[in-house]
């Protein structure tokens, strides 16, 4: 039996996707807002494709906003278009 993908849908272009194409932007028990490229931390989820223009429709669209149910200041979305910028290509496996 084929392994199940895990699909979670884009903010920016609502595309459902495989997990592991899509960058986790995700909010920490102590409300810090990063990008995280494995995965691995701790807090809640949130996904965006790897490029600049779905991230600024989820802005746009203030998709992150109501997923953190929470503020987002200018200097984090500054941040996370700067990680986004030289973020290294998701590892997809063949």
């Amino acid at each position: 039996m084929p392994k199940k993908i895990p699909l979670r849908q884009c903010l920016g272009c609502r595309e459902m996707k495989p997990k592991r194409e899509l960058i986790r932007v995700v909010r920490s028990p102590e409300g810090e807002i990063s990008l995280d490229f494995k995965g691995r931390k701790s807090g809640r989820g949130a996904y965006v494709c790897p490029n600049a223009a779905c991230l600024a429709k989820a802005r746009k669209a203030r998709a992150l906003e109501r997923a953190f149910s929470a503020q987002i200041p200018d200097e984090v979305w500054e941040t996370l278009e700067q990680e986004m910028a030289e973020a290294p290509a998701p590892e997809v496996d063949a």
